[in-house]
């Protein structure tokens, strides 16, 4: 039977709230079973917590600092080797159901002849993926932008206007009858107003299920990713009141991270969000709705459970299930993401390898350091190819589902922002090319950094787990700085661009002018006679 891989992306799904990383009230039963028959990394990484670098990031296996796409909307470049690129050699379909976030290079297109509505134009303008549909959310109340199908399916279903997206599916209706917008937190604890079988999570699944149906046979990846529990905070009913006031913990905070802040988190308070969510009893609107948004995906993913067994195709499909970022909710001050707390940086991330080989670590949590990256590498380990590691930077985590006693594949966990285009920027100051920071964890010890000579951040997850003291500025944190500056120092020097002379055939370029007869740096014929051929380390 052909391989096939279920890739499912949440957005905004922080690591803590699922039944099976702890939270003390949501269930989520089928994702739990993913877990139990699976393996769950307890210390997952993105590679930015923000969507667009996050994703460009796990569509290519590649650091935003490499392929350049630094901030939602800002363009993937032409050249970086994606999704498609890696396993459509391998006969597997790539096709997408639901988000991406991905902005086309258009002008690169230009620059080399490529039109954009060409097949190749388009495998790039969709980072590889076939497009099955394409549901990106966030649509604005008088926006233009439409997605593929999801508009023209609410008209046909009677649910009209212009932007029904917004109208219906994340608004809530007043009782005089009036439009209460999802966008503001003050209506978070409405129902929306759109039947729940025709809400964003169950179309991107039921379209998603129809691709599983149709495809039986064949080899395919699909990724299935879902905009929600992204905000706007607003989810029908019977999920819009599953959860109330009484289910939301007291935030993560106290009035000393803000004393004791430097620059770097001083800037991130200073965000629109940041107040926002400060305010007292703000969260009991939006966090109740938002773990019926994490229910209704719960729900959701059984359909397609149910769908991969009755379509005799679960046997030969590996199940990856994660979130691109977290979401702070006024806990440690913040709002939304974009820093790097565990709420925001850290993600929950399970792998469910059907076959024989995986029974040893079924039901098994990992705790190494692991990074978004990694799961473009694993995929292609799946589906029988060799990672090419001469572009990717991840690493493949099949050994971990494979074996109990897989080596760790790092020491160190990278997560990068540039917040040149945020309001960070103009409080502190910079100019755009100096607003980069750079988290480094070594699973004790994280670190933020940044090129503008401010001042890092530390946090000592052993002894302050919560992570509600910064001592980067003390004095007894030199050693753990110098460290983890060591780090950052190693992997800034590392290969961040596509090779395209690969690591194997550069092993075989040494003393390779000499076979062609192009002799730099000896006496006479003799002197070439008694020199012995390199051998390369690596050969």
């Amino acid at each position: 039977m052909p391989k096939n891989i279920l890739f499912v992306m949440c957005d905004q799904l922080r690591h803590d709230y699922l039944g099976c990383t702890g939270h003390p009230v949501l269930k989520t039963p089928n994702i739990d079973m993913l877990a139990e028959n699976g393996v769950r990394f307890s210390n997952a990484y993105v590679p930015a917590p923000l969507c667009g670098p996050c994703r460009m990031s796990v569509y290519t296996g590649r650091y935003p600092r490499s392929h350049g796409s630094y901030w939602n909307g800002s363009p993937l470049r032409i050249g970086e080797m994606n999704f498609g690129d890696h396993l459509n050699p391998l006969k597997m379909r790539t096709a997408l159901c639901g988000k991406t976030h991905m902005t086309p290079d258009l002008d690169g297109m230009a620059r080399l002849g490529i039109d954009p509505c060409s097949p190749a134009g388009q495998r790039i303008s969709e980072c590889g993926f076939e497009l099955w549909d394409r549901l990106d959310g966030v649509y604005p109340a008088k926006g233009t932008r439409r997605p593929s199908h999801y508009f023209e399916y609410l008209n046909e279903k009677g649910y009209k206007g212009d932007n029904p997206w917004h109208d219906w599916a994340n608004s809530a209706e007043g009782a005089d009858g009036e439009l209460k917008t999802g966008w503001f937190i003050e209506n978070n604890d409405l129902p929306a107003r759109i039947a729940e079988e025709d809400s964003e999570t169950p179309y991107t699944t039921s379209r998603s299920i129809e691709f599983i149906e149709k495809n039986a046979g064949d080899s395919w990846c699909l990724h299935l990713s879902y905009i929600k529990p992204h905000w706007p905070y607003i989810v029908p009913e019977p999920y819009a009141s599953m959860y109330g006031p009484e289910d939301v913990p007291e935030p993560n905070r106290n009035e000393r991270e803000r004393e004791n802040s430097g620059p770097l988190l001083g800037a991130q308070y200073e965000k629109r969000s940041a107040k926002m969510f400060a305010r007292e009893k703000l969260r009991d609107k939006a966090i109740p709705a938002y773990m019926g948004l994490i229910k209704q995906i719960d729900d959701q993913l059984g359909r397609v459970f149910e769908a991969l067994k009755d379509t005799g195709q679960w046997e030969d499909t590996l199940i990856v299930f994660t979130s691109d970022h977290g979401d702070y909710f006024g806990d440690h001050w913040l709002g939304d993401k974009e820093f790097f707390h565990e709420e925001a940086v850290k993600v929950p991330l399970i792998l469910f390898d059907p076959t024989a080989a995986a029974d040893a670590t079924r039901g098994s949590v990992c705790y190494e350091l692991v990074e978004g990256i990694d799961l473009l590498p694993t995929f292609v380990d799946f589906a029988g190819g060799e990672p090419n590691y001469d572009v990717l930077e991840g690493h493949s985590l099949m050994p971990f589902l494979h074996d109990p006693k897989a080596q760790p594949v790092r020491d160190y966990a990278i997560s990068e922002v540039d917040f040149s285009e945020t309001y960070a920027c103009t409080h502190l100051g910079l100019p755009v090319d100096k607003c980069r920071m750079v988290m480094v964890f070594d699973g004790r010890f994280k670190a933020v950094f940044s090129n503008a000579n401010l001042p890092p951040v530390l946090f000592d997850l052993e002894n302050d787990p919560k992570e509600l003291r910064d001592i980067g500025r003390e004095a007894s944190s030199i050693a753990a700085l110098a460290k983890l500056r060591a780090h950052l120092d190693e992997w800034s020097m590392a290969h961040h661009t596509s090779g395209t002379t690969p690591i194997s055939r550069r092993i075989d370029y040494e003393d390779s002018e000499c076979e062609i007869g192009v002799l730099i740096g000896f006496y006479d014929e003799q002197d070439v006679k008694d020199t012995p051929k390199a051998v390369h380390p690596l050969s």
